[in-house]
């Protein structure tokens, strides 16, 4: 009797495993009856279907990228350019995707491929190189982008981005080196031009400068004379107080500081009359 028990379990079991799946946030899953498509709209969680009747496949729902070898075009001015690219894809129709591609990834990308290089192709056609290579790259890109789209959308593919990683002129291209030169004397226009404004800025820093070192000694110097004025008129004001307080001693203080200013020359000569006064306090009597 356990036995048959475990038997109806295990079966049950069985069926239980059989009847569902779960899907994940990274994923898209397609429900098959008898090998067609019954349902593509599955969201994360658990979902059942019939055992042994129908069966589930899972695709990666990330974004995926297609990395291109560097492909040869003809400019407007049939000019050729080599055109390095790669585009961000992710399935978003699943049912399509697996009618189209049989949910083989390779073979999405084999039949994706073409598409966009069509599209590369069409787009660099109609533009002249200067466009290509500048910064109205942008702009060529936008069209690219949805040039693409409609077509990879048959293919339940939806373009996320295109991104132009390179371009390059054939080395046996005669506008390679008209080019370069090109690009060249544009650099050395900017240098140029950089270089000027930078002579420029330096010369009005420098002469604003000097202006306010002129302005700076100016005030110093006027700032140094208030207190040199002010210094000496304090000085005479202590002069002339001393004087009033002692003149005899004030006249005295004043003959020793003109001696000092007369004799400071030892090979020095002053011819003047002994009984002069300048020489009053040399004798014993003043005058």
């Amino acid at each position: 009797m356990r036995f048959v028990a475990g038997i109806v379990a295990l079966v049950a079991a069985l069926l239980v495993a059989s009847s569902t799946f779960i899907v994940n946030e990274r994923e898209l899953a397609v429900l098959f009856q008898f090998g067609a498509v019954q349902r593509s709209d599955f969201g994360p969680g658990l979902h059942f279907k019939l055992p042994l009747v129908q069966n589930v496949r899972k695709f990666d729902r990330r974004i995926l990228t297609l990395d291109s070898q560097p492909e040869r075009y003809l400019t407007a001015e049939k000019k050729d350019v080599f055109v390095d690219f790669f585009v961000k894809w992710r399935i978003a129709d699943v049912a399509r995707y697996y009618t189209s591609t049989s949910g083989d990834e390779l073979l999405a990308t084999q039949r994706l491929s073409p598409i966009v290089r069509q599209a590369f192709g069409r787009e660099i056609s109609e533009r002249p190189l200067t466009e290509i290579v500048s910064g109205e790259r942008s702009n060529l890109l936008d069209d690219l982008r949805q040039g693409a789209s409609e077509a990879a959308g048959e293919l339940g593919i939806e373009i996320i981005d295109m991104r132009i990683s390179r371009i390059d002129l054939p080395e046996d291209s005669q506008v390679r080196d008209s080019v370069f030169n090109r690009m060249r004397a544009e650099r050395k226009q900017v240098a140029s031009k950089l270089r000027s404004e930078g002579t420029e800025a330096g010369e009005r820093i420098r002469s604003d400068a000097d202006r306010q070192r002129q302005v700076t000694l100016a005030e110093a110097d006027r700032d140094a004379q208030q207190i040199r004025g002010a210094g000496e008129a304090e000085a005479a004001k202590i002069y002339a107080k001393a004087y009033e307080t002692d003149p005899e001693f004030y006249a005295f203080y004043r003959s020793l500081e003109a001696y000092r200013q007369a004799f400071r020359e030892s090979d020095g000569v002053l011819v003047l009359d002994p009984k002069s006064e300048f020489f009053q306090y040399f004798s014993g009597e003043r005058r």
